[in-house]
């Protein structure tokens, strides 16, 4: 991999690599783009197969990152931060305050929180080090039932497009992954009478929501191929690419997880195919929209950020009409809407203050 060529071909800012001896830290900080202020993103622990997969991991959530705050309208740029090891064996208080010093060396340019294998404790071993955390027990706690809150407000305005209505009772859902938003977004939609069928990588993740929302279990790869009105991926990205898109049985595809398209091209040919495709950046904002509201002056509210969650449904209402309008797969509409958004603020005429 040549770093450099894939900082320029994307305009990436900071790429930081942090190890600690003591503590066995190895992660990747990413800040992608500060135009609109300080990078926002979550840290995640991952066992990745290769440091080059961590890496490459770590740039495309990092700009993932400030499409999706530049899309919910937050005064936020984009980075992330992963950690490379087993999130069931090889956490510790160390390693998190380790990681917390780096975070607190960027001065404010990253601020981070909970992601994928992170808990409100881990994010509390920072904050023992560095004040650039959100997600604390004591403000916002766990964005996770928010991100979840804002997929559904989604998966709701791709059912009024695709089948007139924003009711779900009675749609077929399969959900791949049942963490912790997987898992509460299976809830909202047990609750509004979806139909339910899971899987997840974790048994006991699975057997939870088969026992709590009455749902059906399929092994992991065999999610693809379900036939059912919305594919709800939930876990890890790249999971819409060329060996699955054949398989898929469904209209919508609207979930939770980063990155959903390996490649651009399988954006265009969802659209070649009639499945409506809900950008993850724009459906898994609600988790950032609730981080981001600790950040505000008068303090944490819950009801404003689920307030803010609940807009996504116009958003991405916006994107479908403007993806029809231009004849552009919505993935690219979203892009758009986006980096106009960013091209604008960054050309706003800063003013004298003494």
């Amino acid at each position: 991999m040549n770093i450099f060529d894939v900082m320029v071909s994307k305009d990436y800012e900071n790429v930081i690599l942090c190890h600690d001896k003591t503590s066995g830290l190895k992660a990747i900080i990413v800040i992608h783009d500060t135009t609109l202020g300080p990078a926002l993103g979550g840290c995640r622990m991952w066992t990745y197969d290769t440091e080059e997969d961590a890496i490459n991991d770590a740039l495309r959530l990092a700009r993932g990152m400030t499409y999706k705050n530049a899309a919910a309208g937050l005064n936020y740029g984009g980075g992330k931060v992963v950690i490379i090891g087993d999130p069931r064996k090889d956490k510790s208080e160390a390693l998190f305050r380790s990681l917390g010093r780096y975070v607190e060396s960027l001065n404010g340019r990253f601020i981070t929180g909970e992601d994928v294998g992170i808990t409100v404790k881990d994010v509390e071993y920072m904050r023992y080090e560095t004040t650039h955390v959100v997600g604390l027990a004591e403000t916002g706690g766990d964005p996770s039932p928010v991100t979840a809150y804002g997929v559904y407000k989604g998966i709701q305005a791709a059912c009024e497009e695709v089948y007139g209505t924003i009711e779900c009772k009675g749609k077929k859902v399969a959900i791949q992954g049942l963490g912790k938003v997987g898992y509460s977004l299976a809830k909202y939609l047990h609750e509004a009478g979806a139909n339910l069928i899971v899987t997840d990588i974790f048994e006991d993740n699975a057997k939870r929501a088969v026992e709590d929302f009455n749902a059906e279990y399929v092994k992991p790869d065999d999610i693809y191929e379900v036939k059912c009105d919305i594919f709800a991926p939930c876990a890890l990205g790249a999971v819409i690419n060329d060996e699955t898109i054949p398989k898929l049985k469904c209209n919508i595809i609207a979930g939770s997880a980063n990155n959903q398209l390996k490649e651009e091209k399988h954006g265009d040919i969802l659209k070649e195919k009639g499945i409506l495709y809900v950008p993850d950046y724009i459906i898994n904002a609600g988790g950032v929209i609730n981080v981001a509201d600790e950040l505000e002056p008068t303090g944490y509210n819950r009801e404003r950020a689920l307030r803010k969650a609940s807009m996504i449904f116009d958003t991405i209402k916006s994107v479908i009409e403007k993806s029809k309008i231009d004849n552009i797969p919505t993935y690219l509409a979203a892009d758009r809407f986006v980096e106009e958004r960013i091209r604008i603020i960054g050309s706003l005429k800063d003013n004298y203050i003494k």
